[in-house]
């Protein structure tokens, strides 16, 4: 396969130009369209960062490398574009690891780009070598040693060409000392050429077709939708196939907003903290649009028993994805946009006559659906002696109208904003889906609002998610971030707890977070405002103050310690098996 980079202004005849190796990469990167870099300087990225100091590339120094890679996520998540990160040998390249391997879950755009020892060095335990070639081999779409000065322009667009094309991934540049600091002829790459890499990204017409047909034979047909709707940018194409077709709709935790969260079409998220409706809805379907989704765990519950009378259509840009967990009727590898698109045009061809429609079968359906949400709706908890963390997510909801950015950590406060807060639109909401990195909120939520200046952004984060990423509180300092931070703090690694609660005898064990800073304090020492809530009667106007503070603002609020996430799917149910509240004491005659 050969891409054709657009450079422009006969460009791709320019002379040869002797350049240090960092100022090759630099270059590059202005041609990729690069703008920032989240990274953390070393001794062999020191050529580079020379090369850095009067170039318009702007360099966000994170206080922690996995943080370079949460942050260049973020950027990644927000606007489409492939996030950077950077980092030096040994342990600045090792401390990225996580980070890649979340963004390889999600499917996330990023190059990394990593310092390593000298070329003659390498094999001989270097101070601060690490076989950063082998070690990110399985945690990224692909990687690059580069040891020689002439192959790193051709590397570094074929780095960038493979993150954001077909199903989108972490790449990895590693480069030496001695390429950074040498000098080569550097002339712009007009072409790629990457002979073993095939991206197919029309559908087959015959199996679109097909679907087409299956769609309008069913009589209880539901859109099952993930990440790969927003990652494809396919956002309106759905919307204008299910409300042509007049189907429900359920978006996977990756996959919220992708329909906006108001659509009448839209019954909620499906999956082990799932909304009842979207759980019922399908175990019942006899028919499963799955769009970009990788048939996850903690959406399908126990797999043998997940939509047991439904046939699937999957349509998935990765065909490695298709028939990986579930048996899939009807196939087609191809990019989302386009099928998705393609689908609805032949679906209006192959309408059927009025007498041929399943009218009053679909009607049956949507009726079904509609009751199941009536009888057992997504109803925050609340309370006028404590804080409930639900009541928190319709606060923010309702300041942010659905337009806000969202990062959030993991646990239960993200299960109850993806509960709670709506999104009218996709790349509003971040969320480290597959890996589950506690600590992604913060620095997630930095390369958000780099990418997004124009937008209100929330770091929707745990008290314990928090404190593994306080140092960013200098970073977001440090740039004037106007990142509204709060800490949904309720004293406890809440999930760790609630299982051990429910499932180990509430054996509570290494999960009390009992010491937590004083949040006034800690953001006044790093420059800013911040504050905390324990009343009822004050979350609203204190969130309201803090959007209101032109830069980045702290909110601890003190949340019921004990609170759980429901509904919820216990480990090895089936999704029609939800427990859809707290347990109630038995009451025993005297």
């Amino acid at each position: 396969m050969s891409l054709q980079l657009k450079l422009g202004n006969g460009e791709n005849q320019q002379m040869p130009t002797l350049m240090s190796g960092a100022k090759i990469l630099l270059e590059c990167l202005v041609r990729e369209g690069v703008d920032c870099i989240f990274g953390y300087p070393g001794g062999v990225t020191l050529p580079l960062y020379d090369a850095m100091y009067d170039h318009p590339i702007r360099h966000v120094l994170v206080r922690h490398e996995q943080n370079a890679s949460f942050a260049a996520e973020g950027y990644a998540r927000a606007t489409g574009n492939v996030g950077v990160c950077c980092s030096t040998s040994g342990p600045g390249a090792t401390n990225l690891i996580t980070g890649l391997v979340d963004a390889l879950m999600d499917s996330i755009p990023v190059v990394a780009i990593t310092g390593q020892v000298t070329s003659k060095l390498i094999g001989s335990d270097a101070f601060q070598e690490a076989d950063t070639f082998g070690i990110t081999r399985s945690c990224t779409k692909h990687n690059f040693l580069v040891k020689n000065i002439a192959d790193l322009p051709q590397v570094v667009h074929e780095a960038f060409y493979i993150a954001k094309s077909g199903r989108p991934g972490p790449v990895l540049v590693d480069i030496t000392k001695d390429v950074f600091s040498g000098q080569g002829q550097y002339a712009p790459v007009s072409a790629i050429h990457l002979p073993g890499y095939k991206v197919f990204t029309e559908g087959h017409t015959g199996q679109i077709r097909r679907a087409a047909q299956m769609i309008w034979e069913a009589e209880r047909p539901l859109v099952f939708g993930g990440g790969g709707l927003v990652a494809s940018g396919a956002s309106a194409e759905l919307r204008e196939l299910v409300e042509y077709l007049d189907v429900p709709a359920v978006l996977t935790l990756m996959g919220l907003g992708a329909l906006p969260s108001t659509h009448r079409n839209f019954i909620s998220m499906p999956g082990m903290h799932g909304g009842y409706a979207a759980n019922m809805a399908l175990s019942n379907a006899d028919l499963l649009i799955a769009l970009g989704v990788r048939f996850d765990d903690r959406v399908t519950g126990r797999l043998s028993a997940f939509a047991p009378h439904a046939k699937v259509i999957h349509v998935d840009i990765d065909p490695a994805e298709i028939g990986k967990n579930r048996a899939v009727d009807l196939p087609i590898v191809g990019d989302l946009k386009r099928v998705i698109g393609k689908l609805a045009k032949v679906a209006k061809e192959l309408e059927p006559s009025e007498s041929g429609k399943n009218r009053a079968a679909r009607a049956a359906w949507w009726g079904q659906v509609r009751s199941w949400q009536e009888a057992h709706p997504l109803v925050p908890a609340t309370s006028t002696s404590e804080i409930k963390p639900q009541h928190v997510m319709r606060e923010i909801d309702r300041i942010s109208c659905g337009e806000a950015l969202v990062a959030v950590d993991v646990g239960q406060h993200q299960m109850w904003a993806a509960q709670f807060i709506r999104f009218n639109g996709p790349r509003q909401w971040m969320a480290s889906g597959g890996l589950g990195s506690m600590g992604f909120g913060l620095p997630n939520a930095i390369g958000v609002q780099f990418g997004r200046p124009d937008k209100l952004v929330f770091a929707v984060v745990g008290d314990g998610g928090f404190q593994m990423s306080i140092p960013e509180l200098s970073t977001i300092a440090s740039y004037g971030l106007p990142i509204k931070i709060v800490v949904v703090n309720n004293g406890y690694l809440g999930m760790v707890r609630q299982w051990q609660e429910l499932f180990y005898n509430n054996r509570i064990c290494a999960v009390e977070l009992d010491v937590f800073p004083e949040a006034e304090k800690l953001a006044a020492a790093y420059g800013f405002k911040g504050r905390t809530v324990d009343r009822v009667e004050h979350l609203s106007s204190a969130l309201e103050e803090a959007v209101k503070e032109p830069g980045p603002y702290l909110l601890n609020v003190r949340v019921s310690p004990t609170e759980n996430v429901y509904p919820m799917v216990p480990a090895g149910a089936a999704l029609n098996e939800m427990v859809l509240e707290p347990p109630r004491p038995v009451t025993v005659p005297k």
